[in-house]
């Protein structure tokens, strides 16, 4: 039996990141990577400004707009390749299963890549437990709410 305050959820699942403009943005959970990250297309700084474009034109859920953080971080990341990369970090809420929350996240290229967010080992504790035979097991979550 599942502790109250923790939510079942598949190994894929729909995100709502909604300080993003972004809804129903397929995510891969990824018990492996400590942070989470999202595709970006275009991620610069101007005039002490970080300028990003999410997602790019493959994913349902793209719009295209470019937006502008003014708080960010940067932070050397090892990717899933083993490689070294500077990484950008924004702060924006997501709501998955219902559960709607502030956390970080590392912007990169993953273009070529299903699920354009992996959520990470910060997001996951404490509030999800993973059943890896199920997938997008509140798809109709934000129908309901």
């Amino acid at each position: 039996m599942l502790p109250k305050e923790q939510i079942l959820i598949g190994r894929r699942e729909l995100a709502w990141l909604p300080d993003f403009g972004l809804a129903e943005v397929k995510a891969k959970v990824d018990s492996g990577a400590y942070t989470s990250s999202i595709h970006v297309s275009s991620c610069y700084v101007e005039d002490k400004l970080l300028k990003v474009v999410f997602l790019d034109d493959k994913h349902a859920a793209y719009t295209g707009k470019e937006m502008t953080f003014s708080k960010f971080r940067t932070k050397n990341v090892k990717s899933s390749t083993g490689q070294v990369q500077e990484r950008f970090f924004v702060l924006g809420s997501i709501e998955i299963a219902g559960l709607k929350f502030q956390t970080e996240f590392s912007l990169t290229k993953r273009q070529g890549m299903r699920y354009p967010i992996l959520l990470g080992r910060k997001v996951l504790n404490k509030r999800f437990v993973i059943d890896t035979s199920k997938k997008y097991i509140h798809i109709n979550t934000k129908n309901q709410l």
